[in-house]
């Protein structure tokens, strides 16, 4: 059995532990080793049964130990991911025994799926995605590194890019495509093609113009 360290000690981190239990309880799978973070004091005040056991930066992985991560930044994953693979670390798949996976969905690398999140048929992700417990419809395509945050409703054949953070609550029509990078904000309902980069609120959602 791989021990297995979970990447970041914020919200995410102590959510992700409980994730990780309710997996070992159904079939043991990992021996969880503690939390990795370069703040060693990221959980002061907070009750946990596990600890900081290094920092990031500074930790040497081995062959037995596999890393979950818990950073809902796409730009903060593509960082760490860099430097932790660049030790030779192996990412973990955690998708907790609650959430929906056809099995013609395919995903890559270190995907990270909540409790009562669906991942529907024929539908792909890429490397190092975050899918909280929001349904994914049929035929839809999410690049590396992207966020989907709660309660979003994401249709069918839909296309979102690399590193896009959907915040709690967005829903995306089917037949969307959203460009590498683009922030949809709290609520935001999509209804038009996002452009890369672009930061989106709103009923419908309407591009933020950008401030130098």
């Amino acid at each position: 059995m791989k021990k297995i360290y979970i990447v970041g000690a914020g919200g995410f981190g102590r959510e992700l532990l409980w994730w990780i239990k309710d997996i070992n309880t159904k079939k043991p799978t990992w021996e969880i080793a503690g939390f990795l973070d370069d703040d060693p004091h990221a959980l002061d005040g907070y009750e946990c049964d596990y600890q900081i056991v290094g920092s990031i930066k500074e930790w040497e992985p081995k062959e037995n130990e596999e890393f979950a991560l818990a950073l809902g930044s796409p730009a903060l994953k593509r960082k760490i991911v860099k430097v932790l693979k660049a030790k030779g670390a192996k990412f973990a798949t955690v998708i907790h025994p609650t959430a929906m996976l056809s099995e013609f969905a395919h995903y890559g690398e270190g995907f990270i799926m909540f409790p009562n999140a669906k991942l529907s048929a024929n539908s792909t992700v890429g490397d190092y995605v975050t899918l909280l417990s929001s349904p994914i419809g049929h035929d839809t395509i999410i690049g590396d590194y992207s966020v989907i945050s709660g309660n979003c409703n994401v249709v069918r054949n839909v296309v979102i890019g690399k590193d896009v953070f959907l915040a709690a609550g967005v829903c995306v029509a089917q037949d969307i495509h959203v460009g590498d990078g683009a922030y949809l904000g709290l609520g935001c309902v999509v209804l038009k093609d996002v452009q890369p980069g672009a930061t989106m609120f709103g009923n419908p959602a309407r591009a933020m113009p950008k401030t130098n």
